[in-house]
């Protein structure tokens, strides 16, 4: 058979006969065709804007890893801020790199009222009152071994732990914090959370549990960012879900909701669509994504060599987290991409 000749059990038959007429390709054959039928698509609204805040005025540091994210002072965060609001970006979330003098065993400055991401949260609802900040409660930017959690005799302390981050949970309420995001995946920490903020009055501080976060390679330029990178004795295995499970990320997210969750996230990202759109299938609830500094810099590094268009890059793997059910996505590109929606 030569390659111009339609195999046997086709020959002599047209191509509407093969497909029963149904051309999939007549709704692509135009952009405002392919506009028309769009099954998904990426607003501005779907957009949270992670940032790194340090001590001191006026400063911005480069992150080596992360090509155009900065830690900055929180003079500066402020001003971002009020850029993402004039873009329309619903949120932001706040990270904080403190000094190494401030750190210990316990991750104690967490507790610390006036410590940086408290002082940042009060700054930034001062000059921005509309932007919703977002708050992670887990001690890991805190103590000098970089874990989330307290480490004792080599072993990070699940309900020692719970009860810090309950606590510093509700600090950063008191400061002004919208949403409450804890990290660490300590067993039980949603619920101790939930009933510390209810106890303080601060019943209307949603939480937005990171129900499934990976024990994951893509983590490097974050640690970078918030000072942990050399810090780090041993891994994170003991608390984080092994990228193996996909039942067990079930069953955390399962958890997490009956304790009291109001959203859900998947950290990291574009690895993990699979447990997106299975968790959003099981529970329909408001279901989140972290694209994390190893997808970012990936991306990035891609782009600055010339091996891929960077912005198409950038926006097909953001589309790609609301194909698979996010009703959100936590991403470095954030700026970027709500000018280019605005433009």
């Amino acid at each position: 058979m030569n390659k111009f000749t339609l195999p046997r059990q086709t020959a002599g038959r047209t191509v509407d006969e093969i497909t029963g007429s149904r051309r999939l390709r007549r709704m692509r054959k135009a952009d405002w065709s392919r506009r028309l039928v769009q099954e998904n698509r990426l607003t501005v609204d779907d957009l949270i804007w992670p940032i790194f805040v340090i001590d001191g005025d006026n400063r911005r540091e480069e992150i080596a890893a992360m090509p155009g994210v900065y830690r900055m002072t929180i003079d500066l965060a402020v001003r971002e801020a009020e850029r993402a609001a004039r873009l329309g970006i619903p949120a932001i979330a706040t990270f904080p790199n403190v000094d190494l003098a401030l750190r210990d065993q316990t991750g104690s400055h967490i507790l610390d009222a006036d410590n940086v991401i408290n002082r940042a949260t009060r700054a930034i609802k001062a000059a921005v009152p509309e932007i919703g900040i977002i708050t992670d409660a887990a001690l890991d930017p805190f103590t000098d071994h970089g874990h989330d959690g307290i480490l004792r005799d080599g072993v990070i302390v699940n309900d020692e732990t719970v009860a810090q981050v309950t606590v510093a949970a509700v600090l950063q309420a008191a400061s002004g914090a919208d949403i409450i995001a804890p990290s660490d995946m300590m067993d039980g920490r949603i619920g101790a959370i939930r009933d510390g903020l209810d106890a303080a009055g601060f019943q209307d501080v949603a939480i937005m549990s990171y129900a499934t976060k990976f024990a994951s390679a893509f983590y490097g330029p974050y640690r970078e960012a918030v000072g942990t990178a050399g810090l780090l004795k041993g891994d994170k295995k003991t608390y984080y879900i092994d990228h193996a499970n996909s039942d067990e990320a079930v069953r955390e997210a399962e958890q997490d909701i009956a304790e009291g969750a109001d959203m859900i996230m998947v950290k990291p990202g574009m690895p993990y669509l699979d447990i997106i759109r299975r968790l959003k299938d099981e529970f329909q609830m408001p279901t989140f994504a972290y694209q994390v500094s190893g997808e970012y810099a990936m991306i990035m590094a891609a782009a600055e060599n010339g091996w891929i268009d960077g912005d198409k890059a950038m926006l097909e793997s953001l589309l790609a987290f609301k194909r698979a059910g996010c009703d959100g996505i936590l991403t470095y590109f954030a700026p970027k991409v709500a000018e280019m929606l605005r433009d």
